[in-house]
């Protein structure tokens, strides 16, 4: 623990102060990080979906297989050139060896700042933290509203 951390016993409205601004550092930067990890793990579930797409009978033999196949074809189009755009956001080089150094700091950052939550209001709060933030993500998905 740091001497900063422990120096004293700190008043409950610092500790309140500490806490709200930890969690602000925690959203702002786990908000960046996941603008470029989610891309990865949609990709994951996009291919198993189009893959499911592909063994239906529809994209077989149906009636309307031909212009079924140029949906999935489009959905396919689609997932390549996610993959190719946030490959350019993580990594520097194509052989995926060479993290980006604005993706390195943002994932070395969110490490940082994990451990400051744990070393200023303990693990427990951590853990309490992690879960608001996937509530609060998961609110605003399942409150969005398409423009049209």
């Amino acid at each position: 623990m740091s001497s900063m951390a422990k120096s004293r016993v700190k008043p409950q409205r610092e500790k309140d102060l500490i806490r709200r601004y930890l969690i602000w550092c925690y959203k702002m930067t786990k908000e960046d990080l996941d603008h470029i990890d989610r891309y990865f793990t949609q990709l994951e579930v996009d291919a198993f979906v189009l893959d499911s797409l592909k063994k239906t009978a529809d994209y077989k033999s149906g009636a309307n297989a031909q212009p079924y196949r140029m949906l999935v074809g489009q959905f396919e189009e689609y997932m390549e050139e996610k993959r190719r755009n946030v490959l350019k956001k993580k990594f520097l080089d194509g052989k995926r060896t060479r993290l980006d150094p604005q993706y390195q700091y943002l994932k070395n950052r969110f490490g940082a700042l994990e451990k400051a939550i744990v070393v200023f209001l303990g693990k427990k709060e951590l853990d309490a933290i992690r879960r608001l933030y996937e509530e609060e993500m998961t609110r605003r998905i399942l409150a969005a509203t398409e423009h049209t």
